[in-house]
């Protein structure tokens, strides 16, 4: 590759670019620059050709009118070993630009700040995606680079060549480069999708883009290949940007169920403790004095299950709880931070994986509302995420009984639990211990049947329990199931055309029964 002879430089990133034009000029590489950019560098005692000294034509209309000429985009564009191109070059007085530094206007975060449709739209840029497009398209004989983070690859690279870069890198530079600007359309596009629409409705497109953080060995099986992708700017607590302090790396699973873990102990606000198993929980509590107390209790709602699970906290984890986990084989231990002692305890199990995410002590409030979505062949399904809540303290009491305060207490912490087990979905549970859990099932009455199964199984009584579903309960048999089994209260949504039936059979076992008016499905 010849050496780099012209770079244009316009960043609106600033960071590390003085030092790597200075790298630049060393190789005797002329720099042209625009704006607040070429000032940054005059201040640094660098030689910078003015942009409109360049093309003989001067900035205006607030910047917005700069790079868009043919001496920028000639020189980015021509084919250095096209006969035509050359002459073209030569008549018109075009020369080869061989670099370009370039990062764009933060449009991104511009519309993250709430900002008003006017500042956004003087937030898109314009010639610097051009120019970006302009010289990857030339990748052959350009080097476009659009990120702080290349600088330093750059810069060594020219210096083992003697300052040129290679096809192979340019290629590099240039495919970022397309992503960065089909990111960057794309978020254009989703603003102004959403400016207009009627309350509750959707865009008539909706682009995105993720960027690959993971290959992973298999996916949810040995035979399917898979990969983590992320989310750019994500500005709440998720697995995509947890610190992993130790471990293996998150397996597909590990990433599915500690994403469900997450969401699940970010419902509470007193030390709590969740452990799930295929999404599920399969345990949960909380505690009023420690958080050793509160995994304890949540491992004892099912021993069997908790093993290879996902152990979720809200609190930062001490020596005796890591002590406590390390009783038994776990996948993934999430947790808002970790005592030295405790990271230590648990770093030697050689096969847990140990997340950090300090936004967990934040609670719900720091829970968006963005879209989830789903693939399905051919398509996608976007929706809002349930952040849905009621009050149960003054929603609807449909029976003869209220619930007494400590069962109000216990119904709160049964219909947290319910909102994230996949459904149907019935759950017992006292105020701070899940007590048994029926997940996925056909019918609602089979869940019920297995919430029980399952306590007994670990031991666990549901007399003078509390029961919550996720939806519904279209018979009365699932109200008696919960009566025969000892249970004093329900919360449900209501809303079947068997309500009366339903109500009827609480009122004859003297149970309470609350209807909330939300569904929580979960599929």
């Amino acid at each position: 590759m010849p050496k780099i002879t012209r770079a244009l430089v316009s960043v609106t990133d600033k960071s590390g670019i003085t030092d790597f034009i200075r790298e630049l000029a060393s190789f005797g590489v002329e720099i042209i620059s625009t704006g607040g950019t070429a000032k940054a560098l005059k201040d640094a005692g660098m030689k910078v050709v003015d942009i409109s000294d360049y093309t003989g034509f001067p900035e205006m209309m607030d910047g917005r009118l700069k790079t868009l000429h043919p001496l920028v985009h000639g020189g980015m564009l021509a084919i250095r070993d096209n006969a035509e191109h050359v002459e073209a070059m030569k008549k018109h007085g075009i020369k080869p630009i061989d670099m370009l530094v370039v990062n764009l206007y933060r449009f991104e975060e511009t519309i993250a700040k709430g900002a008003s449709l006017e500042e956004a739209i003087e937030n898109i840029d314009i010639g610097g995606p051009a120019m970006v497009r302009a010289a990857s398209k030339n990748m052959k004989y350009v080097s476009v680079v659009t990120d702080p983070a290349q600088y330093p690859r750059i810069i060594a690279e020219m210096r083992e060549s003697g300052g040129s870069v290679s096809e192979k890198t340019n290629f590099e530079l240039a495919r970022d480069a397309f992503s960065l600007t089909a990111r960057y359309d794309a978020a254009i596009s989703n603003y102004l999708q959403g400016i207009g629409v009627e309350e509750g409705q959707f865009p008539l497109t909706y682009t995105v883009q993720y960027r690959r953080s993971q290959i992973m060995r298999y996916g949810e099986n040995p035979h399917q290949k898979a990969a983590f992708y992320a989310e750019p700017f994500i500005d709440q607590p998720s697995i995509a940007s947890a610190e992993q302090l130790w471990g293996k790396e998150l397996s597909y699973n590990n990433i599915m169920d500690a994403d469900a873990a997450l969401d699940l102990i970010m419902e509470f606000d007193r030390p709590a403790c969740v452990i799930l198993k295929h999404s599920n929980p399969c345990g949960a509590a909380q505690s009023t004095s420690s958080l050793a107390e509160a995994y304890r209790k949540a491992l004892a709602v099912d021993t069997t299950s908790a093993f290879g699970g996902i152990v979720g906290l809200n609190r930062v984890v001490d020596a005796e709880t890591a002590r406590a986990i390390g009783e038994i084989f776990t996948e993934v231990v999430l947790a808002p931070d970790y005592t030295p002692e405790a990271l230590a305890i648990l770093e030697e199990k050689k096969n847990v994986r140990i997340l950090k995410v300090p936004a967990i002590v934040q609670g719900p409030q720091a829970k968006k509302q963005l879209l989830s979505s789903r693939r399905v062949t051919g398509g996608l399904l976007l929706q809002e995420r349930d952040l849905g809540s009621v009050d149960l303290a003054q929603a609807r009491v449909v029976t003869k009984r209220r619930p007494t305060p400590d069962e109000l207490e216990a119904l709160k912490f049964a219909w947290r639990i319910v909102k994230y087990v996949k459904s149907n979905a019935v759950v017992y549970a006292t105020a701070d211990q899940l007590i048994g859990v029926g997940a996925g099932q056909m019918s609602r009455v089979d869940s019920s049947r297995l919430a029980i199964i399952k306590a007994g199984n670990a031991g666990l009584s549901t007399r003078g329990t509390v029961v919550a579903s996720d939806a519904f309960f279209p018979f009365r048999d699932g109200v008696d199931e919960a009566a025969r089994a000892g249970a004093t209260a329900i919360v449900q949504p209501g809303g079947s055309v068997r309500d009366a039936e339903v109500i009827e059979a609480a009122d004859e076992h003297d149970m309470a029964m609350i209807f909330t008016g939300m569904r929580h499905f979960r599929h």
